[in-house]
């Protein structure tokens, strides 16, 4: 069922009656980690046990960016505007190069394999932040069983020296992830355990310290129904999250402001388009899109 719902009198405020949600696409086997390019106007996202990314355009709808993927899942891009990638099947975060060629950035810690890196966000400094749970080794469907040789952690990775570290390491599952807009704090989702019947589930948040270490931590908010996977953060600081059915909107307290129903569970989420007041939402087999009265978080 399609439509809104107004926790709060105010996130009447971000919506706007005659925008709809509208279907670009479907025909999918599940949808992930939708990145916007306003420079070429167009999205990608992850057709993820496809094993492949696609390309979505205004002008030019649907194609494929990039067939055998490696079974990339989380998508961001960096300060220079090149794609960064989390494969599931490579175990790694890679780069796609401005002349699109792929550099391979961070695979091991300490001398082990990554899990199936997730979910990916880059800093106003350079710095790469992403999670790394096991999700993507645990079965064929989304990269391929395989040993697991490190916890399930959150990592930051500075490209200039090439230093990796572990920032948050008490997750049983972390997933996505996203800064506020004075990057002074960042929000992860803890999904839990794959195959639990009572996962551990909510959005967790951390203070962010000059020297890139995280503290804090505390439960900022959980998502019903469904739980929270991808998140974005507003202008304003508000939280976006993905759900189990449609796309909640939390406010800096941790306070349900409202929703946007959707008729499909919605994995991840991403601002973009004109003036990035665009919502594109990754939901199950389709991806959709709604104007609000709101932009993303601008890049510092």
């Amino acid at each position: 069922m399609e439509g809104f719902d107004l926790t709060q009198p105010r996130f009447k405020a971000y919506i706007l009656p005659n925008a709809p949600l509208e279907k670009l696409a479907e025909g999918f086997r599940w949808t992930e980690g939708p990145v916007w390019f306003g420079d070429r106007d167009e999205l990608l996202f992850s057709d993820l046990p496809n094993n492949r990314v696609m390309r979505w355009s205004d002008s030019a709808g649907l194609s494929v960016y990039r067939a055998a993927s490696d079974f990339e899942n989380g998508h961001a891009r960096d300060r220079q505007g090149r794609l960064l990638s989390c494969s599931h099947r490579g175990r790694r975060i890679h780069r796609t190069e401005l002349d699109g060629s792929i550099t391979s950035l961070v695979e091991r810690y300490r001398g082990r394999r990554l899990n199936s890196p997730n979910d990916i966000v880059c800093k106003s400094d350079g710095t790469i932040w992403f999670s790394d749970p096991p999700y993507g080794i645990q079965t064929d469907y989304e990269g391929g069983k395989q040993d697991s040789e490190l916890p399930a952690a959150v990592y930051r990775f500075d490209p200039r020296d090439g230093s990796l570290r572990v920032v948050a390491d008490d997750f049983q599952g972390p997933n996505g992830l996203c800064f506020s807009p004075d990057e002074r704090r960042l929000y992860i989702v803890e999904t839990g355990l794959q195959f639990d019947t009572d996962p551990l589930q909510h959005v967790r948040v951390f203070d962010v310290g000059e020297d890139g270490g995280l503290s804090g931590g505390a439960v900022f908010c959980t998502i019903a129904p469904g739980n929270a996977d991808g998140v974005r953060c507003d202008e304003h600081g508000n939280l976006w999250s993905s759900a189990g059915d449609g796309v909640h909107c939390i406010d800096p307290g941790g306070e349900l402001v409202g929703k946007i129903r959707v008729p499909a569970t919605v994995a991840n989420l991403t601002f973009g388009g004109r003036n990035n007041s665009r919502l594109f939402l990754c939901a199950s087999q389709a991806l959709y899109a709604i104007y609000v009265n709101v932009r993303g978080a601008p890049l510092l």
